[in-house]
């Protein structure tokens, strides 16, 4: 069984590895509803408590099947959910980031009912949004504690100056943001505030949406619905570069008896026990591996090797294209 942390200041405990769910609703090929739900239900049996979704995925969809898969189940699960992501509709428009007070209340609103439950144990401001102060965001967000209908208030992908404004009008328990040993851009100035502030981490993409695990193709290989032909570090040069640091990795942990996705993942266990990380995976098979690293102990000398791994070699590329990158406050 997975072992507990405790993120922030205000009861949150989970176990140390959660499950991201987008995937299991878009971004990443063919869907399977019936896979994905067998895959929750695995990860509950193993003991995984914290799953994460949000409006934005389907949109709508991911929302859906996790109230579906977790009928009779809830009790037995921390669930986040996120609103105010700049995404697609089912219409074929855009809506743009939207953390105006009347729309949160509309979205959390319909986050309940998509996920048959009278409570979200997590809420987080999916992207910041310019145009409203985070003071109102995050006095919004807190109604919903008083009401009951939340429990813990978290940002996604804030810089520094955010989440101590935001922590100052009611305590964060959570940030989540992308973090893996190819990708710390969190660490100069975010980690610090965080661990100053008595904030948990919650770490997604742990797995470099695939790439540490050596099985990503190139960008252009994937259809045009796919999140990954829009990835800069799978585009031309970059992925050759790039492929070459995902060999490094796959042969250190080969030297050690252990697949790259259990590495990569026990490499930000150790990072600290205020970091819980969330990778996303719709079948049954990548969940009991990724879960397996949570009994991998890496040594001084190990973690020596893997830093030295990465680090001799830059990534190459952003991680998000332009468009998406706007988004990211930092």
């Amino acid at each position: 069984m997975l072992e507990h942390r405790k993120l922030g200041s205000q009861g949150l405990e989970v176990a140390q590895i959660g499950l991201g769910c987008m995937g299991m609703s878009q971004w990443y090929g063919a869907t399977d509803d019936t896979e994905s739900i067998a895959t929750i239900h695995r990860a509950l049996e193993l003991g995984v408590t914290m799953l994460d979704t949000a409006e934005a995925y389907g949109p709508y969809d991911n929302e859906e099947l996790l109230g579906k898969a977790l009928q009779g189940k809830r009790d037995q699960v921390v669930v986040a959910t996120k609103f105010g992501f700049p995404m697609k509709l089912k219409d074929g428009s855009t809506a743009k980031v939207n953390s105006r007070p009347e729309h949160i209340r509309e979205v959390v609103e319909a986050s309940l009912r998509r996920l048959r439950t009278d409570h979200i144990d997590v809420l987080y401001q999916h992207r910041v949004d310019p145009d409203v102060p985070i003071e109102d965001v995050i006095g919004t967000m807190a109604e919903f504690v008083e009401q009951g209908k939340v429990r813990y208030l978290g940002l996604c992908e804030a810089g520094e100056n955010t989440i101590r404004r935001a922590h100052a009008v009611h305590p964060l328990s959570v940030l989540q943001s992308e973090y893996s040993v190819w990708e710390r851009n969190l660490e100069d100035g975010v980690l610090p505030a965080l661990r100053e502030l008595g904030i948990g981490l919650i770490g997604f993409c742990p797995l470099g949406r695939g790439f540490l695990t050596g099985s990503v193709d190139r960008a252009e290989n994937y259809p045009e619905d796919d999140f990954r032909s829009h990835d800069p570090r799978l585009q031309g040069e970059n992925y050759d570069h790039n492929m070459a640091i995902a060999a490094k990795i796959k042969d250190l942990a080969g030297r050690h008896g252990l697949t790259p996705a259990q590495l990569a993942i026990a490499w930000v266990l150790h990072q600290g026990d205020d970091i819980v990380p969330i990778p996303g995976t719709k079948r049954r098979t990548y969940l009991e591996e990724n879960l397996s690293a949570a009994g991998v102990r890496l040594d001084a000398e190990l973690l020596r090797e893997i830093e030295e791994a990465v680090n001799s070699s830059q990534v190459a590329g952003p991680r998000y294209n332009e468009r998406m990158m706007a988004f990211i406050d930092r």
